[in-house]
């Protein structure tokens, strides 16, 4: 499963296509399996005069199954795209979830190319298994792909790393029968007129409740290791109105996916999910499946928009590749427009280019439209930190406390304190952690 390369002139290959493609020399347009031209820029040749390569790549067993998948048939339109690279191909299965521990393991012997979720982006880096896009033609691609929330996702330390290809996040299912596009802009109004799942005891949710009121977890823009997590002034305030959306009667606890089975069967109008969830709930609402980006919440007489955790899944290529020019053009394809386009029509995985948002498929999904608005209004980036292993479970412990009773209206404001405490102490631990 793993392709034991040594690195033989990789510093050669790197400096070469980054040379090039800041300063032309042959080139090719980034063409996919649609036969449509990128609107990018001109993308130098990494195979100038013939090359013969082989390249292992990593993706989701569902990006692979055969020969007409989108892997197969996007790695098809870079042999086209750019016909002096001869490939031998080698497809192994590793999700983007398992991305980071596998490629950290043995960095010289990870794959040439592979799919990762970003919140990996700090051990990769680590780890030494992960290329930084230089500047040139590629980084511009990207950058005229990708939004500037797109690119922190794939920013350390101001170099980039990785190309984006979708969002990742969460945002609200409805169903239209119970609420309005109007009533969904705020979560009391839906409260008043039908039952709303949400899973306050998972920190990947509840985090959104203290972190629209202000929270902020190293910093504003998640990267400043030493100032760990600040709940701020409210967070006390958001402490008690979690507690009191608790015992509201149309409140509804969505633990392992209850909430889906409840607009399955009709007890629950309202659930907190991702894209991967779209079909299940196309199925369980039919002709009154909608979606929107999370709502507002009244805190203390001020409407205040919640904001989930965001990141995103990107292609990236291996710099201890004896191959790495190629796998950089290999990675930049694979996040490119057309490839893009081709993931959505083949799997639904919603495109981060920015182009593709007035696509008439696409701006015709509700859950793509969710998400694409989630994150450009109603989200805080998710940090790649390794201190970030620390927050999960005291932050899942804090909705549990509410959830069981534990922290109520009474001790909000010294359970809050509570909690910022532990929060700190685990967030150090965790980056202490093998040191």
């Amino acid at each position: 499963m793993i392709n034991g390369k040594k690195i033989i002139g990789v510093a050669a290959s790197v400096a070469m296509i980054a040379g090039v493609a800041a300063c032309g020399g042959s080139s090719t347009n980034n063409t996919s399996a649609s036969g449509d031209t990128t609107a990018a820029a001109t993308i130098a040749d990494p195979c100038e005069g013939g090359k013969d390569v082989t390249l292992t790549v990593w993706a989701p067993q569902e990006d692979q199954k055969d020969d007409t998948s989108w892997l197969q048939t996007e790695e098809a339109a870079f042999e086209k795209a750019y016909p002096n690279c001869k490939v031998t191909w080698k497809n192994s299965v590793v999700s983007e979830a398992d991305a980071g521990s596998t490629v950290a393991q043995d960095a010289s012997a990870a794959a040439d190319v592979y799919m990762f979720s970003n919140d990996q982006l700090g051990t990769l880096i680590s780890a030494g298994g992960i290329g930084e896009i230089p500047e040139g033609a590629y980084l511009d691609q990207i950058k005229a792909q990708n939004d500037d929330n797109m690119m922190a996702s794939v920013t350390s330390d101001g170099k980039v790393y990785g190309v984006p290809y979708t969002g990742n996040t969460w945002f609200m299912y409805y169903d239209a029968s119970v609420f309005s596009a109007d009533d969904v802009k705020s979560l009391d109004t839906m409260l008043e007129k039908g039952k709303v799942s949400f899973p306050l005891t998972n920190g990947w949710y509840n985090w959104a409740f203290y972190a629209g009121a202000g929270a902020t977890l190293f910093g504003d823009d998640g990267t400043n290791a030493d100032d760990g997590a600040k709940l701020g002034d409210n967070a006390a305030a958001v402490t008690k109105y979690l507690v009191n959306l608790k015992h509201n009667k149309n409140f509804v606890l969505d633990d392992q996916g209850s909430g889906l089975g409840g607009l399955k069967d009709g007890s629950v109008n309202a659930i907190f999910s991702g894209t991967w969830d779209a079909s299940n709930v196309k199925a369980a609402l039919g002709d009154n499946y909608a979606a929107a980006q999370p709502p507002t919440f009244n805190l203390d007489g001020t409407d205040t928009q919640m904001k989930a955790f965001y990141g995103t899944k990107a292609a990236a290529y291996n710099p201890k590749s004896a191959n790495a020019g190629v796998a950089m053009a290999l990675a930049v394809f694979l996040g490119g427009t057309d490839a893009q386009k081709a993931h959505y029509e083949m799997r639904s995985i919603v495109p981060s280019d920015k182009s593709l948002a007035s696509d008439s498929k696409i701006s015709a999904d509700p859950a793509a439209v969710a998400q694409m608005n989630t994150i450009a209004n109603a989200a805080t980036i998710q940090p790649t930190l390794k201190a970030m292993n620390g927050f999960w479970d005291v932050a899942a412990g804090m909705g549990k406390g509410i959830d069981s009773g534990e922290v109520t209206t009474d001790n909000a404001s010294s359970k809050t304190d509570d909690f910022q405490t532990g929060l700190n102490a685990a967030l150090d631990k965790a980056a202490k952690a093998d040191e």
